[in-house]
């Protein structure tokens, strides 16, 4: 009986965790984004991003 029981537990986690993960996901919606993209602060913001990104795929190789 036992057994039983854990295998019916296991089952209820799984179908809570489906549930829980249908529930979790947004509805699709496009967000607006307001960015400048000519602002020198987002220019500044992408540099050092590009220059990150460089810097990892140099030490990933």
């Amino acid at each position: 009986m036992a057994s039983t029981n854990s295998a019916n537990s296991s089952q209820t986690t799984a179908a809570d965790n489906k549930e829980k993960a249908s529930a979790a996901k947004p509805q699709e919606q496009e967000e607006e984004v307001d960015i400048d993209l000519e602002a020198p602060e987002t220019e500044k913001a992408a540099l050092a991003i590009q220059n990150q990104f460089r810097r990892f795929q140099k030490k990933k190789k």
